[in-house]
């Protein structure tokens, strides 16, 4: 089983909506017998709580499931348990670094990189907080193109 985490802050904008949209895609390629994904947070402000009335609105337009999902924060064993570790921004991957000590893939860490690092053509790096700014639809169409970007870079590498 190939497993991936999301991570951002809080755990109820992004991580999550990259959950719920990476699941969708390998759903939709018949894969997720060999793909799971989760998602957490850096911080513990909303442990337990739903993904945000944003991202919830956003992917039921888009009909994309996201139930049973619940904030969570990142713990010691993600390291050991995830392949990947994708990071909605800078500030994510720099504490999710500092965590696992910077232990690379080949000392048995996960692959740790910004979900944007995909898209090479991307004019943003960075997944803005949709919980500062407001605009999840500008968010969805980031992390679906990440997520789609994902998928494919799993498959070439790894299936």
């Amino acid at each position: 089983m190939i497993r991936v985490l999301f991570v951002c802050l809080g755990n109820i904008c992004r991580s999550p909506m990259a959950e719920a949209v990476f699941r969708h895609k390998v759903k939709a390629e018949g894969l997720d017998s060999r793909i799971e994904a989760d998602s957490a947070g850096t911080g513990s402000w909303h442990i337990g709580r739903p993904p945000h009335e944003g991202t919830r609105k956003l992917l039921d337009q888009k009909q994309i499931d996201y139930s049973g999902m619940k904030a969570r924060q990142v713990k010691g064993d993600d390291f050991s348990h995830f392949d990947y570790i994708v990071a909605m921004d800078r500030s994510n991957l720099d504490d999710l670094r500092a965590w696992t000590g910077a232990r690379t893939v080949e000392q048995g860490g996960p692959e740790l990189f910004r979900l944007l690092d995909l898209l090479p053509n991307a004019k943003l790096k960075d997944v803005p907080d949709p919980y500062y700014t407001g605009n999840f639809d500008e968010v969805y169409e980031l992390i679906d193109a990440g997520c789609t970007a994902l998928l494919e870079k799993i498959k070439r590498e790894r299936l």
